[in-house]
């Protein structure tokens, strides 16, 4: 993959009150245009159109089915391992086609990092499940100092800085999550993407995943699909509504309807459907 320029641009700040930011202001990682993916002949997901700053946490909410997870792993192209499935339309990363056939996606995968639903560490010790994906890439620094700064920065240091030899299995589900994300971080990405990261916590280890975030999105992007929809208005700055679409021929296709600043999306939403969610009407 081509070398990409990440460095962090100049962010105007935010001044409370105001609803619009300058579009100048924000500076994009993710472009996706026309979004869509496809398994065989079937229509999954389409009509995404939205982009996704930098050291932003951005939202993906919706009712079950309608695409929210398909459409998270087209932004790592881990799509890529599902036999049938073609994502269309255009998303760029940092301006770069990310379907350019140029782009390497092992590359891609190491600076989109992924945390996924259920906590899965690996059959090893704390400190080798986030020495591995280094140790793979070949790190040459200090790995007893990379692993220390990303368990630091998943505040999980403190809690087992004493057993790193011990297996992960020993720790509890919510510490087992931050240890993934230890894991994601190790490898320095630029962006984390988390689907339902806390569906399987109870809710203090959810509390400390959603504290965790907001201290990451000062050095890092993070994309997050959620079906609680109180965690995505505590956590996000953008939002995005998806729905489901159900055709003649009973089949559905997840669609994007709406997508904005958080606040906006939970007092005053453009699009009945998003008012209908939001309120439990439907979904």
């Amino acid at each position: 993959m081509d070398e990409i320029d990440v460095t962090p641009a100049n962010v105007a700040p935010v001044i409370e009150g105001v609803d619009e930011q300058p579009e100048t202001a924000r500076e994009v990682v993710f472009e996706i245009r026309d979004g869509a993916v496809r398994y065989g002949s079937n229509l999954a997901v389409a009509d995404v159109n939205f982009d996704v700053g930098a050291r932003e946490i951005t939202a993906i909410i919706g009712p079950s089915g309608c695409g929210k997870s398909t459409f998270l792993r087209c932004l790592n192209r881990m799509n890529d391992f599902i036999p049938g499935a073609k994502v269309e339309g255009r998303i760029t990363y940092h301006g770069e086609n990310l379907y350019d056939p140029k782009v390497d996606a092992a590359e891609v995968r190491r600076r989109v990092g992924m945390v996924f639903q259920k906590p899965n560490p690996f059959p090893k010790s704390i400190f080798d499940n986030v020495a591995y994906g280094p140790r793979i890439n070949r790190f040459k620094g200090d790995l007893h100092d990379l692993v220390e700064q990303a368990l630091t920065r998943a505040a999980l240091w403190d809690e087992v800085k004493d057993k790193l030899k011990k297996s992960a299995y020993a720790l509890s589900g919510g510490q087992q999550q931050r240890l993934c994300i230890a894991r994601t971080l190790a490898v320095q990405p630029d962006v984390v993407l988390m689907d339902e990261p806390c569906s399987a916590l109870d809710p203090i280890a959810t509390s400390r995943i959603e504290d965790l975030m907001v201290e990451l999105k000062r050095d890092f992007t993070i994309v997050i699909v959620t079906h609680n929809m109180q965690q995505a208005a505590r956590v996000s700055d953008m939002t995005a509504f998806f729905t489901t679409d159900v055709g003649e021929d009973a089949s559905r296709v997840g669609r994007l309807v709406e997508f904005d600043r958080t606040h906006t999306i939970f007092t005053s939403p453009s699009d009945q459907r998003t008012e209908g969610y939001i309120t439990g009407r439907f979904g």
